[in-house]
């Protein structure tokens, strides 16, 4: 390693597990906020600007005297309604929705404290409650999507082979008479970087399969898991055919070259430091059979 390298820092580091705990602590607290607003009646770009809003205040709050430690919104909050699959957080100049009862809401939302990312995710039925429980198919497919958290958390360890994931949330989704999202991905995280190189892909195509990198799991790796089943086909199709794309990506080495000088990519890049790979996010919808 040269002198201008720095080891990769891991959660074998007290201080990294430290900031994960405190990111992941903001994540639920944004996440149980935006919940609690999401009430019929209520805009999905309120509930985004509300859990934005959360996170930006309360990383505000930790390592206040480390003036370059860097912290804030890792991932928009998004709010996905029905078919749409995830990533749906509309600017102000796009359509809205307005939620009702019944709709089958997912939200998911990521905060980073130096650069070390807490991703979370919840999925629930707008007007559910004990007296009125889900039932049906969305009650199946929110049941299958709980069994697929669970399993991940018993076979995302040290040893085991990304497919045996692959393999279980398959199977689980069957059982319910649901299909996985083909082609879905969960990247591993380090520091900065939000889509890592080792993955679980959901559901591949026989030439995904083939394409995609078997991978172990080794000591002090994190991952965020996605899994996302459906009660429809597998497939999907560009949401931004209807919705403009709002959520994007940068490749870090770009940035020594835009200038500074440009207000709109300061006050950006002041915000949303903490995704420095190429890409962007569409919303994506379900494409029924």
């Amino acid at each position: 390693m040269s002198d201008n390298e720095e080891q990769e820092q891991t959660i074998a580091e007290d201080l990294v597990v430290t900031k994960y705990k405190m990111g992941g602590d903001i994540a639920n607290q944004a996440l149980c906020v935006v919940i609690e607003a999401a009430k019929s009646g209520v805009s999905v770009l309120s509930l985004c600007e509300k859990g934005d809003a959360y996170i930006m205040a309360e990383t505000g709050k930790v390592f206040r005297k480390e003036k370059e430690l860097k912290k804030g919104i890792a991932f928009p909050t998004s709010v996905s309604v029905n078919n749409c699959v995830c990533h749906f957080s509309p600017l102000k100049s796009d359509p809205d929705y307005i939620l009702k009862d019944g709709d089958l809401v997912k939200i998911d939302l990521g905060v980073h404290v130096d650069g070390f990312i807490s991703n979370v995710a919840h999925s629930f039925i707008v007007g559910a409650t004990k007296e009125a429980p889900v039932t049906g198919r969305k009650a199946d497919v929110i049941m299958a999507a709980h069994l697929c958290a669970e399993a991940a958390l018993r076979l995302v360890k040290p040893g085991n082979q990304n497919s045996q994931v692959t393999e279980a949330w398959n199977n689980i989704a069957k059982s319910f008479k649901c299909t996985a999202i083909e082609g879905m991905l969960s990247h591993q995280l380090k520091q900065h970087i939000i889509d890592g190189e080792k993955t679980i892909i959901q559901n591949p195509t026989d030439q995904q399969r083939k394409d995609h990198e078997k991978a172990e799991f080794e000591v002090h790796e994190v991952y965020a898991v996605d899994n996302v089943p459906s009660t429809s086909c597998c497939s999907l199709s560009a949401y931004s055919t209807r919705r403009k794309v709002s959520l994007y990506m940068c490749l870090l080495l770009f940035l020594v070259f835009l200038s500074l000088k440009t207000c709109h990519f300061v006050s950006v890049s002041k915000t949303f430091h903490c995704v420095p790979q190429e890409s962007l996010w569409p919303s994506l919808s379900s494409q029924c059979c």
